[in-house]
Order: structure tokens, then sequence, then C-alpha cells
């Protein structure tokens, strides 16, 4: 799953993105990646592993929600379903 959110910039900035990807790892395990920056700018990459997919996924949702939540807005899902509510 991955899906990229945005936010509105200020005047003059770029905009600050939030790219949450969730993914497999080799040894049977899921891997929740964590990249934020500003487009165009210097980005941050954070890499969390869970043993299992139903917390990975969970854990997944709950950074989604709370980028919306501060005001992100979702420009790209891929293989996940939009936010509820």
């Amino acid at each position: 799953m991955r899906v990229f959110l945005q936010q509105r910039p200020n005047a003059g900035e770029a905009p600050r993105y939030v790219q949450l990807t969730l993914q497999p790892d080799l040894f049977g395990g899921w891997e929740l990646l964590r990249e934020t920056g500003q487009l165009g700018g210097r980005a941050q990459l954070k890499r969390e592993q869970y043993l299992l997919q139903d917390e990975a996924t969970a854990a997944f949702e709950k950074a989604r929600d709370g980028h919306i939540k501060r005001g992100f807005q979702q420009m790209f899902v891929q293989g996940a379903e939009a936010p509820k509510g």
C-alpha cells in the first residue's frame, strides 16, 4: 500500500509532503516507510518493522489519519482504500 499526502503551501513556500508505504520485507514481516519533506527539497525517511500484517496495517492507517487531521490532503493512493469519515 502507498499513499501520498500533501499540505497546502504558504505563499512563496514549496508544499510539504508525506508518503507512507507499507510493504512485506524479506523475512516474512512488514515494514512501514514514512518519507517526509518539502517538494524539491530535503526529505527524511523513517522505517518501522512489524511482525504481523494487521499491526502494520493499523500503524499505516493511524499515521495516514493523523496527517489528514493535521491538514494534509490525500493526493495519490495505491492499494489502499480512502480514509473513512
